[in-house]
């Protein structure tokens, strides 16, 4: 029986259910909707192509990487296409450069009733569903054979995901077929859960009991770059529109990421991508004007040659800053988001009560929060004298 990791030591990027001859491996979600491999011993010949296959370890293969990877601060000119981005626009910039060769786009977007998951794009309008932010894990089902097809029939294929999803993408490819592959990973805060997503939009459309038909996770058109306030728009029969900063609170909490992140291989410059994007936190070492309007900045990490190809190609789309690398060396890029010291007793929480017992008891919802942020004022204030 083939020795599939659990636990902290699976990302779940569905690289060993993908490459199984039998398909004898199925992805299942735990109680908070983490996918894990469960293998069928009936289909298994145990050829071990599973274990072989699994990329998240320290060994993931890099060859044709720079030595340090070369980083930009870049902005798309053209401020309406900025103001759809969730940073400076730069994925719009690498993505059509694949579509103008007739290549299709993997990238996140939602499924169903906002469920989180990656798609396939071979247009700029669909392709456009892949901007923003999504603070749940992406559901990644048949999507690696989808893209290794593409590449068979000759197709650029630009791949973006985490740096885990890279390279369970890249080790389940084989590397003949890997030319016309352009990947793409962001730097990850950790991914949260997809159960506690599905929750939390329930409970929303409880509360104001109306349809949810549009989520926003970062609304930057009406807060700014800097902000992370959460918009749904509803209707039911009538169109409204709140914002709020649940969701964002428990995730910077860290109480619902999966068991992986804490541990993850790839919070380091040695990306698994081409290229590496980001927000831009820190762009005021380099030059203080670029985003004087809080609108967005990108930070770009070209990591192989094949990347600063595409980097050239568009870079007169762009307005860049040359920064140093040690000028926007994030917390992501050098270690983990370590786990809540609540995160068990979350996690027993939320199986034994529920979602809205957690959030009260956890998050901003119940008497707790609005004491400690009552207390943090008083304190602020007595500071003073």
């Amino acid at each position: 029986m083939p020795k599939l990791k659990r636990g902290k030591e699976c990302c779940g990027c569905t690289a060993c259910a993908s490459i199984c001859p039998k398909d004898a491996i199925k992805m299942s979600g735990d109680n908070l909707g983490f996918v894990y491999p469960e293998v069928d011993l009936e289909k298994c010949v145990e050829c071990g192509a599973c274990e072989r296959v699994c990329a998240f370890n320290d060994d993931y293969n890099t060859p044709e990487n720079y030595e340090d990877p070369i980083p930009f601060g870049v902005r798309l000119k053209d401020l309406e296409e900025v103001m759809k981005s969730r940073s400076g626009g730069a994925f719009v910039a690498f993505s059509d450069w694949v579509l103008a060769r007739g290549g299709s786009i993997y990238g996140v977007g939602f499924k169903d009733h906002f469920v989180v998951a990656h798609k396939r794009a071979v247009s700029a309008a669909a392709r456009d569903e892949f901007r923003g932010s999504k603070y749940v894990q992406s559901n990644l089902d048949g999507i690696f054979p989808d893209v290794k097809t593409d590449l068979k029939n000759g197709k650029w294929v630009l791949f973006s995901g985490t740096g885990c999803q890279v390279a369970g993408l890249k080790a389940y490819l084989p590397e003949l077929l890997q030319e016309k592959l352009i990947t793409v990973d962001i730097v990850c805060h950790g991914v949260p859960s997809p159960k506690i997503w599905k929750d939390y939009l329930e409970y929303v459309e409880r509360r104001e009991k109306k349809i949810v038909t549009r989520v926003n996770f970062r609304n930057k058109k009406d807060f700014g770059w800097k902000s992370h306030k959460e918009t749904f728009t509803l209707i039911d029969p009538v169109t409204t529109k709140i914002t709020t900063i649940t969701y964002p609170y428990r995730f910077y909490q860290h109480v619902m990421q999966r068991p992986s992140c804490g541990v993850c291989h790839f919070c380091n410059t040695r990306r698994p991508a081409d290229l590496t994007l980001a927000d831009f936190w820190g762009w005021e070492k380099t030059d203080e004007d670029i985003n004087s309007d809080n609108k967005g900045l990108s930070l770009v990490f070209v990591n192989t040659p094949k990347g600063m190809k595409v980097f050239e190609d568009v870079r007169a789309m762009f307005y860049t800053i040359n920064p140093k690398l040690e000028d926007c060396m994030q917390t992501h890029l050098k270690e983990p988001t370590l786990p809540n010291p609540h995160d068990n007793q979350f996690k027993a929480d939320y199986e034994k009560y529920g979602f809205e017992y957690v959030m009260k008891k956890y998050g901003n919802l119940g008497w707790r929060y609005k004491l400690k942020k009552y207390s943090t004022r008083i304190y602020n204030k007595l500071k003073k004298y």
